[in-house]
């Protein structure tokens, strides 16, 4: 059984960090607080108790959302549920609902938050490559004051991050993809609530004949440490035509990035088909000619 002393709700981040400084070393930060049981049961046996929670999900800064056409600021509070009913947010960031929909169940996805996916530092955790895709910088806000980093030095490795004792990650500001097609592609153990052994986030966009890849983004998680940018891989198919021979090529690439210790030739051949799929499926959503994308192709790996 997991218990606590203290639930405490602050409404302000003023109250947060006072919180957090009479209760040093005996707290816990929430918000949609879906990994906090999952996180008492590893490696412990019988009951675990800590001492004050602190639900933060009540604080205004960490609820906004500001959506432009060149930028996006997203409340560390705000639910994995908004990029499938936010249909602005869903353009601006268009792997993110495909990402969504993979994310466990109805009612996690309704309270789980896109900060606490990223301050939980899993090597499996769904919205760090597509936030790594679109250049996600992190606010991290103490009573001292504020400072910001790029999300891939925010993640130092599994289950570390930057982020210190006297800090909250208030907000995620990133790049906005209007005009992008977006994919998500992700596999697991099983399919209810899945774990991912691989997952990818794919945005493309396309010339206004739907023929020429003008620019991709691809986020690669759950193979190695950290989430990692394939920028090889974008640069290759910067400003080539959609052909087989360039998708075989791309998806190739990035195969030296599995680094798990365990079922590396399964990584690497579901890798490389997520890689064909996931080109191919945001190329479609970005409006590609349909001539253009291999029959063949398509049909065995959509």
């Amino acid at each position: 059984m997991l218990t606590c002393d203290e639930y405490l709700t602050p409404i302000s981040l003023a109250d947060a960090f006072a919180a957090m400084a009479a209760h040093r070393g005996r707290y816990r930060v929430i918000a949609g607080a879906t990994d906090t049981l999952p996180w008492a049961r590893e490696g412990r046996a019988g009951d675990v108790n800590i001492p004050v929670l602190i639900d933060v999900a009540k604080i205004p800064e960490l609820n906004e959302r500001q959506i432009g056409d060149r930028r996006v600021r997203l409340g560390a509070a705000t639910a994995i549920q908004r990029f499938l009913d936010d249909a602005a947010l869903a353009r601006a960031m268009p792997a993110l609902p495909r990402c969504a929909v993979w994310f466990a169940d109805d009612q996690i996805r309704a309270q789980a938050t896109i900060g606490g996916n990223i301050v939980n530092a899993s090597p499996a955790a769904d919205v760090n490559p597509c936030l790594i895709a679109h250049e996600a910088v992190v606010e991290l806000v103490s009573a001292a004051g504020t400072r910001s980093m790029p999300l891939h030095d925010f993640l130092l490795g599994p289950g570390k991050t930057a982020l210190q004792e006297d800090e909250l990650l208030t907000a995620i500001e990133c790049d906005a993809l209007p005009g992008y097609g977006g994919s998500f592609e992700k596999v697991g153990h099983r399919r209810s609530l899945v774990i991912s052994l691989a997952c990818l986030a794919f945005s493309v966009r396309l010339d206004v004949d739907g023929r020429v890849i003008e620019n991709t983004r691809i986020g690669l998680a759950g193979v190695c440490p950290v989430p990692t940018r394939l920028r090889e891989v974008e640069t290759f198919l910067r400003g080539k035509t959609l052909s087989a021979d360039v998708l075989e090529q791309a998806a190739d690439m990035p195969l030296h990035f599995v680094q798990s210790r365990s079922r590396q030739e399964y990584r690497r051949d579901i890798l490389r088909g997520f890689m064909m799929r996931g080109l191919i499926t945001a190329a479609k959503r970005a409006g590609a000619d349909p001539p253009a994308l291999p029959q063949d192709l398509e049909a065995a790996y959509v």
